[in-house]
């Protein structure tokens, strides 16, 4: 059975120390784990498919299955594969549209802020002018 053809069920996780996000593929005869990077050793390889059957994620059948890159159907195949979590660039184009709008709109929005404080804002009384000292009318002694 291929896994094209085959109802296949699929797991994400996440590794922040590696830096590795990690996707499984499963169905009755087959699993493909792909991996962001090429950061597991051969016996972590291992190691994450014991894992995954002990809880549940792959058949028991896979446990002591080979690790590795084989073509076959049976079995588990690793494969590294960066450009599966690119993101699409229909996806990058709408999201640069939206940031340039809300940064355009948040800048019109300072500048009326700015305006109305210096048109609307409190206006300075008139400095009133210095008078002259008053002279007292006392005698002086």
């Amino acid at each position: 059975m291929s896994p094209a053809t085959s109802a296949a069920h699929a797991y994400e996780f996440c590794f922040p120390k590696l830096d590795t996000l990690v996707r499984v593929e499963t169905a009755d005869h087959w699993v493909v784990i792909r991996a962001s990077r090429d950061t597991f050793t051969e016996e972590r390889k291992i190691r994450f498919v014991r894992e995954l059957a002990a809880e549940g994620f792959i058949a028991d059948d896979f446990r002591w299955a080979p690790v590795g890159p084989s073509p076959c159907g049976q079995g588990v195949r690793w494969i590294v594969d960066p450009s599966l979590w690119k993101p699409d660039p229909m996806l990058i184009a709408r999201t640069r549209r939206f940031m340039v709008r809300l940064m355009a709109g948040s800048l019109l929005a300072w500048l009326m802020m700015i305006g109305l404080i210096f048109l609307c804002g409190p206006r300075s009384p008139a400095v009133p002018a210095i008078a002259a000292p008053a002279r007292s009318s006392a005698p002086a002694r």
